[in-house]
């Protein structure tokens, strides 16, 4: 596709196998890593990206070509295979794939490049969402978003190229399904993001942080605990939503 349509606009979606299990990893990567298995995979992954950056340079497309990197959620903490992990890993943020509110399940790489029109080693720590692709793309393709629906995402170039400060989304909401668990309000005059969790997904066993006896966390039902009123966060202060904000600590 490159290659055919290198001389007008063109559209590569590529959804890798990797990170994900089952790890599948060629014989090349095996014991590449020293995290096992899973950076093994995640070491053809990352081979794999830069045929694809080498490609496009190859080309001549590297200045009007924007790259987008990114994965549809964190790491799946239940996945494992004796004392094995396999399904990733979240840092400080809590909780993983499946579940609808926690940072670790939500929060995913958001890597851009394109030389020439975004400047290099910047940093951007503001909300955006995957929802987010596709009024960009239909902006930069010199189209029209539709006007007869209401659509969630914004146009990142603002952003990316630091033409404005903050993302557009000053509410982000996040589901689990088709049920609302946590709702992040971004607020601007104080830099604090506030979060909100409504329903959270009951831990197994007690103390842990995921769905172990299950595979994975459920959405509703005996599975979930239903706050009221909602567990709420500063991430900005407590990005591994740890501390439960009151009326005793937090005032405001």
């Amino acid at each position: 596709l490159v290659f055919r349509n290198k001389h007008k606009p063109f559209l590569l979606f590529l959804s890798f196998l990797h990170s994900h299990t089952p790890l599948l990893t060629t014989e090349k990567f095996l014991g590449r890593s020293s995290h096992g298995l899973y950076g093994d995979n995640v070491e053809e992954m990352d081979w794999m990206v830069g045929q694809v950056l080498d490609a496009i340079d190859k080309e001549g497309l590297k200045n009007t070509t924007l790259v987008y990197f990114a994965s549809d959620h964190g790491g799946w903490l239940e996945r494992q295979e004796g004392k094995r992990q396999l399904g990733g890993w979240n840092g400080i943020y809590r909780g993983g794939k499946a579940m609808g509110g926690w940072e670790g399940g939500i929060r995913v790489p958001g890597i851009f490049r394109w030389p020439g029109v975004l400047p290099a080693g910047t940093v951007v720590n503001e909300p955006t969402s995957l929802m987010d692709i596709y009024p960009t793309v239909v902006h930069l393709a010199g189209g029209v978003l539709p006007q007869d629906r209401v659509i969630d995402g914004r146009d990142l170039m603002p952003l990316l190229q630091g033409t404005v400060e903050h993302s557009e989304h000053e509410f982000l909401f996040h589901y689990c399904g088709i049920h609302l668990h946590a709702v992040r309000w971004h607020q601007k005059d104080s830099g604090a993001i506030w979060k909100a969790h409504y329903v959270t997904p009951v831990f197994r066993p007690p103390g842990a942080g995921a769905c172990y006896d299950r595979g994975f966390c459920p959405c509703f039902g005996e599975g979930v605990t239903h706050h009221d009123p909602p567990l709420l966060f500063d991430l900005s202060r407590d990005p591994s939503e740890a501390k439960p904000l009151s009326a005793d600590t937090e005032p405001l």
